[in-house]
């Protein structure tokens, strides 16, 4: 079958981070950011790089790529110059001797236990016998003043080690040794483990830029610092697919298309940075999108942006087209909003998340083989219809530690099969706009994000209104002090760059009463320190509530892992 017949397939994985270092002490707050490097987004790469038919879109949050560079830095500080790595874990294992406060001990104990625990300590019998033991000492805190110095440098060498891309455990004859090794790792053995994350850190954007030179890959961005962009320009559009929500006591969020406008802007000028070319595309943050939105993106240049299924059977609905809204079709074409020349593919719900969330406890083959025959499936009764093309998004980093060896064999024989399917074709939204003859359109628009088609994840609870409430009081004083002029155009910039963090949409996501509680206490207290930082910028006194944690009540126990686990997101 010609290429121009068969069914155009996207895979398009989404790699994010929020912000967790605190500007003003240079620390990192929480590892996940290179952690997911040395595992995910160097597995991703490789995955790829082994399947040269096989195509993807790979779309990075620029605050992602910012952490990404400065890991790699600070690694390559230390190793030459003996510099302080400023993550504590990471310093944990780099550094020659360990913290002595029982305090500092038992945090390391608790941080070596966050993986998933069949899939990453259990997998590994020396791991799972240190990890036994540290639960003991954390339930039994008195006894920390017996854990050694090696028990902790073994404990953290083994946690790295779980958390290692597969790609490079298959590969890499010093990770191979070092699991032989199992016990009384050498502070030669962890100063050679730091020299392989760096390495993995240093590589990770060049391995995408080649990838997206040689054409395999086309790279997209999100706005600068993840921000709901919908949400900046209107608190309203909540109401749009959830007309009955509560909203923060809040009229507006003040200067908000300003702010938009700063992230889209510093958003294209980092990813131009990092890798020499202009996107031609955006998946917003969280797939938010809404009529104002739409044409913010297209005002910016790009070419497309996409988002959820559902916000497409929203919008089919509100332009009266609830026929089309209920069907199958629809969904595998972009559209423009109005006369508008920006195309907005949309997120097959079912298939990604069944990657996200289902096939993670399958046999990888069964798991692929149902992926494609559902692919088949749509082909066949898409045949008729002009250029139909499938969309699967969703992130490149939180579903994988769930699935067996952190998705090699699901990866492998994904891109090998799509690749080689004689009804199917890879390609990339950049690519199928070149090819197809035109998109539809819709006359409206309804605000919603990848997540139910709504902006239930980030507002309209009452932990989640409180956290606009704060940002909000936040940015009237940075308003207030802008209008002073009391700041120069450093300190300016440094403020400006301290708010978008403020105002990414990760913090949002965890406040309420259904996320793992150990996980909505970490954000909860990171977003409330980058708050009173920026107070701090602004030479102004922190509101005394910022003191003191807003959230309750938390409906879920914590079961291991980073952010988003349980629920892998796009």
């Amino acid at each position: 079958m010609s290429a121009e017949k068969r069914l155009k397939v996207v895979l398009c994985w989404h790699m994010h981070q929020p912000q967790y270092c605190d500007l003003l002490t240079g620390e990192y707050h929480l590892p996940w950011t290179y952690l997911h490097a040395i595992k995910d987004y160097t597995d991703m790469a490789a995955h790829l790089e082994a399947v040269p038919r096989a195509r993807a879109v790979v779309n990075f949050a620029p605050i992602l790529l910012e952490q990404i560079a400065d890991y790699s830095a600070q690694v390559h500080a230390f190793l030459r110059d003996g510099k302080t790595i400023r993550d504590p874990l990471l310093s944990a294992l780099a550094e020659p001797s360990l913290p002595e406060a029982a305090e500092h001990r038992m945090d390391l104990l608790h941080a070596c236990l966050r993986a998933h625990g069949t899939r990453m300590i259990d997998r590994f019998p020396a791991y799972r016998k240190l990890a036994d033991l540290a639960r003991c000492f954390l339930e039994n805190p008195d006894g920390i003043h017996y854990v050694n110095d090696q028990y902790l440098h073994d404990l953290l060498v083994w946690y790295h080690l779980a958390w290692m891309g597969e790609t490079v455990r298959r590969e890499n004859l010093e990770i191979q040794a070092l699991q032989e090794k199992a016990v009384n790792f050498s502070a030669h053995d962890r100063r050679a483990l730091v020299a392989i994350l760096g390495e993995l850190l240093a590589g990770i954007i060049d391995r995408y830029r080649s990838l997206a030179a040689n054409g395999q890959v086309e790279l997209s961005l999100t706005p600068y610092a993840h921000p709901i962009v919908p949400l900046l320009l209107d608190l309203d559009s909540t109401h749009e697919a959830m007309p009955d929500a509560p909203l923060p006591k809040l009229d507006h969020y003040p200067g908000g298309l300003e702010r938009a406008q700063w992230h889209i802007r510093e958003g294209i000028s980092t990813f131009e940075q990092f890798f020499d070319v202009r996107p031609a595309g955006c998946w917003p943050s969280e797939g938010a999108v809404s009529g104002a939105s739409l044409k913010l993106f297209e005002a910016a240049g790009f070419q497309w942006v996409a988002s959820g299924e559902f916000v497409l059977r929203n919008s089919l609905h509100r332009s009266g087209r609830g026929e089309e809204a209920a069907g199958l079709g629809p969904m595998y074409h972009p559209y423009t909003l109005g006369d508008g020349k920006l195309a907005c593919f949309f997120r097959d719900d079912g298939l990604s998340d069944l990657i996200g969330f289902k096939y993670s406890n399958w046999h990888a083959d069964d798991a692929v083989g149902n992926l494609v025959h559902h692919l088949e499936t749509i082909a066949e009764a898409t045949r008729d219809e002009a250029d139909p093309v499938v969309s699967i998004i969703l992130d490149g980093e939180n579903a994988w530690e769930h699935y067996p060896e952190n998705g090699y064999y699901f990866l492998s024989a994904l891109y090998e099969q799509l690749a080689a399917h004689p009804r199917l074709a890879m390609t990339t939204f950049s690519d199928y706009l070149a090819a197809a003859k035109q998109c539809d359109s819709v006359s409206n628009m309804v605000g919603g994000s990848w997540v139910y088609g709504t902006f239930s994840t980030w507002i309209g609870d009452k932990d989640k209104n409180r956290g606009w409430e704060m940002l909000g009081d936040a940015k009237q004083v940075f308003d207030q002090v802008v209008t002073e002029g009391s700041l120069d155009g450093d300190q300016l910039l440094v403020a400006r760059h301290q708010l978008s963090i403020c105002e990414g949409s990760d913090w949002f996501w965890w406040f309420g009463d259904y996320n793992p509680e150990d996980t909505v206490s970490d954000f909860e207290r990171l977003f409330r320190t980058h708050l009173v930082n920026l107070y701090r910028l602004l030479d102004r006194e922190p509101p005394t509530y910022l003191q003191e944690s807003f959230t309750h009540g938390h409906g879920r126990p914590e079961h291991g892992g980073t952010m988003r686990h349980g629920k892998p997101a796009a």
